[in-house]
């Protein structure tokens, strides 16, 4: 007996993009959609994940592990459709120490510290300023000290939202952003 993962009204999120909408319809193993932008969209139930109506995603990393196994599973047994979409690479940005200096001769960690968080403040207002929708900052694993002060720069934005970017393509050590467009 299958069990219904979804019922009209629920609040949804693409696995593997950044598309949140509402379920309109459902039919068979496929969902349909109107994104928050207004645009009716067609899914399988294993692209899609339910979100709490506060439009927050509470998914964990082993939630998507989960999630990426049986769609890989499913795609195994059936022909992939051939389906046209524009896929815009994110830009990546990498703090990792060694790709923003020549020498950390004579740098403190502090200082190190503040060269990684300047850098990600001025290409997040880059991004913002040139509309680019999603970007990657790549900060490791580490003791998570880059990745906490990143957390605290980020939240100090309206108009974005930040999560674990792909750990197939990333590992754990990165983070990506999505920015959200006014007009």
């Amino acid at each position: 007996m299958n069990k219904v993962k979804f019922k009209i009204g629920d609040a949804v999120e693409v696995l593997d993009d950044a598309i949140k909408g509402e379920v309109v319809k459902l039919e068979g193993k496929s969902v349909f959609i109107r994104t928050t932008d207004g645009f009716p969209m067609e899914f399988e139930e294993r692209e899609l994940v339910r979100i709490s109506n506060e439009n927050e995603l509470k998914v964990t990393n082993m939630d998507v592990f989960h999630a990426v196994s049986e769609k890989q599973k499913g795609e195994k047994r059936k022909k992939k459709s051939v389906k046209m979409e524009k896929v815009v690479p994110p830009m990546e940005v990498d703090l990792h120490i060694h790709k923003l200096t020549e020498s950390t001769k004579g740098m403190t960690n502090f200082d190190m510290l503040n060269l990684q968080v300047d850098t990600a403040k001025h290409k997040l207002e880059f991004a913002i300023k040139n509309r680019i929708q999603k970007i990657v900052f790549i900060h490791g694993v580490g003791q998570g000290v880059l990745r906490t002060e990143l957390e605290y720069l980020f939240g100090r934005y309206d108009n974005i939202k930040y999560y674990d970017a792909d750990y197939r393509t990333y590992g754990l050590g990165a983070t990506e952003i999505y920015i959200f467009q006014n007009g």
